[in-house]
């Protein structure tokens, strides 16, 4: 990994962030720790960042708290930790846009693995699916209901050109479907394509993340017309068609 790489590592027990900083540097990383949300903010406004590490678990502003504003504003990889290993903090975590997460006391070795595949993820190249694009200048742009996917900048943007943030794991299951249009994917088959598997929550985090995605695409959520639900199947990526 490039040591250029910034993890903020985010954690009220000293001793915790510090051990998983350490290990951390250890690999190569540049990573700056911090007690709080609102350092985390501070720390933020003077430099940017590949990733963060999260615990969710604080007392003067809990994690879930500090994803759902993260998220708001930034398209920063978030992992979360969590000592009380909640199916409801982690599925509540991944609804608002984490990437990851991990129980505490974990394994270091795991928490650089996933660390690394989440990371690989963000970074991950875009290659164009040619006849579901759309060029704007040296960009390769794909439709997906009310938005357009830029798969150089890995955003999302509307008519008007405005930016939509998108988690790593959301553009990569996008890319899954621009790569596979009209092709219907059981949720094993996105999680294999897109690199995103959750553990043994994995069903439930697909829906999740296509949830959350069909929030910033589809004209109508609850009704949903460009990313499908096949009963028994799977999801299917219906491109609209070319007007004539």
């Amino acid at each position: 990994m490039s040591q250029q790489q910034q993890i903020v590592v985010v954690d009220d027990e000293a001793a915790s962030r510090e051990l998983v900083g350490d290990y951390l540097r250890m690999h190569g990383f540049t990573v700056t720790l911090c007690d709080g949300g609102k350092t985390l903010r501070e720390t933020l406004g003077r430099q940017p960042a590949d990733l963060v590490v999260l615990d969710l678990n604080m007392p003067e502003e809990d994690g879930l708290s500090i994803i759902r504003d993260l998220k708001a504003h930034t398209n920063i990889p978030v992992i979360m930790l969590t000592a009380t290993a909640s199916a409801i903090d982690r599925v509540v975590g991944l609804e608002l846009g984490a990437d990851d997460y991990l129980a505490k006391p974990c394994e270091l070795r795991e928490l650089l693995a996933r660390v690394r595949s989440v990371l690989r993820r963000s970074a991950a190249p875009a290659i164009a699916a040619p006849t579901l694009s759309a060029s704007a200048g040296n960009k390769v742009l794909v439709r997906f209901g009310t938005k357009w996917l830029d798969l150089d900048a890995q955003v999302l943007r509307d008519e008007g050109g405005n930016e939509h943030p998108l988690t790593a794991s959301e553009f990569a299951i996008l890319k899954v479907f621009a790569d596979n249009p009209k092709r219907v994917l059981s949720r094993e088959r996105l999680l294999d394509l897109a690199n995103v598997r959750d553990g043994e929550v994995f069903d439930r985090a697909i829906d999740l993340r296509i949830m959350r995605i069909r929030r910033k695409i589809e004209p109508d959520p609850a009704h949903p017309v460009a990313i499908r639900t096949v009963r028994g199947g799977g999801y299917v990526f219906s491109p609209a068609e070319p007007k004539a």
